[in-house]
């Protein structure tokens, strides 16, 4: 990535929610300042719904990228970044949706939609 990255925004969405087996921790860049170099062929795509799609590691499964097809930016799944990051989060996005075994703690922006990227 050749720009800056957003600050962490947590997904609390039904689909991040199976996805991931929680909520998913997403910074993002805009898609003209990334390259996926994928020397092993490793990166895969799932098409999770007619506008999205999540890229993911074929060896392993972790989760890389959520791309929305009429975004400029790609959301990169903030534990697949080296650490440290320099990242915060700032917001928890969808907590309309969150698990029953959890609560939200701190102060930090919370939406019952997604942000205003």
């Amino acid at each position: 990535m050749r720009g800056p990255l957003r600050d962490v925004v947590n997904f609390h969405c039904g689909q991040c929610l199976r996805f991931h087996g929680h909520f998913a921790a997403y910074t993002a860049a805009s898609k003209e300042h990334v390259q996926v170099v994928d020397p092993r062929g490793v990166l895969r795509w799932y098409q999770s719904s007619k506008q999205v799609r999540r890229g993911f590691c074929a060896h392993c499964g972790s989760s890389l990228f959520w791309d929305r097809s009429d975004a400029e930016i790609l959301s990169v799944a903030a534990g697949a970044l080296d650490q440290p990051t320099g990242l915060r989060t700032r917001a928890y996005i969808f907590t309309g949706r969150l698990a029953d075994y959890y609560t939200l703690n701190g102060d930090l922006e919370r939406r019952l939609r997604g942000l205003d990227r």
